[in-house]
């Protein structure tokens, strides 16, 4: 009996310790105020979570968005092809429970549909970026650069606050993702989305300012 008590403690401890290990996920905030959006603007969240829980406004000469579940927001009029250059910059205002990411996508295509594309460029407080394709709206994204460091990344302050510039640009069948100014991962064009649609994208449980999408078709 003795050994089956003993058995049964260390199942449980085992237990508590791979809990532990795993990440916990905090769930999507109530968001007041949110589910109306800027003349023109689309909003349109991972999962189908509720729209009502994104508050995208303007503010100043961009916009603001508080975030519960994760999202992409565009316009359809902001689009390019062929060779151009777009940017913004974003500030994250407050501490994420967890590190989250925001950034910029590129060449989307059927963005409000099941098969949604698109190419985007991320970065989190912790001071990484990452790159990955989207195809299909029901499947996980791809990565073409998974979570790497870059001291092109400005990380989070003591108080969850960072300003990073994002960049993408097309030229002669290249693509070049910068941060801050500074590329940080450049590729064949074929290898990512570069035609279509050019947005944000903001995670879950963030609260950003976005500066006015950039773009600028080039020769």
């Amino acid at each position: 009996m003795r050994s089956q008590v003993l058995l049964t403690g260390a199942v449980i401890l085992s237990a508590v310790g791979l809990a532990a290990q795993q990440p916990m996920k905090d769930p999507d905030h109530t968001v007041a105020g949110g589910g109306t959006f800027p003349a023109g603007w689309h909003v349109r969240t991972e999962r189908n979570a509720p729209t009502a829980n994104v508050k995208f406004v303007a503010m100043g000469d961009g916009f603001h968005t508080t975030q519960g579940p994760a999202a992409i927001m565009w316009r359809d009029q902001d689009t390019a092809s062929g060779n151009y250059h777009t940017v913004a910059t974003f500030t994250q205002t407050k501490a994420p429970m967890h590190p989250e990411a925001y950034g910029i996508i590129v060449g989307g295509k059927n963005l409000d549909g099941d098969a949604q594309s698109y190419t985007y460029l991320i970065v989190r407080g912790t001071g990484e970026f990452s790159i990955w394709r989207r195809a299909g709206f029901a499947n996980k994204p791809t990565a073409v650069v998974p979570w790497t460091a870059n001291p092109a990344v400005n990380k989070a302050d003591a108080n969850g606050k960072a300003t990073n510039e994002l960049a993408v640009q097309f030229t002669g069948g290249k693509a070049s993702f910068t941060v801050n100014g500074k590329e940080v991962y450049s590729t064949e064009a074929s290898n990512v989305d570069a035609s279509g649609i050019i947005g944000y994208r903001v995670n879950h449980n963030l609260d950003v300012h976005l500066s006015a999408l950039g773009i600028h078709h080039l020769k």
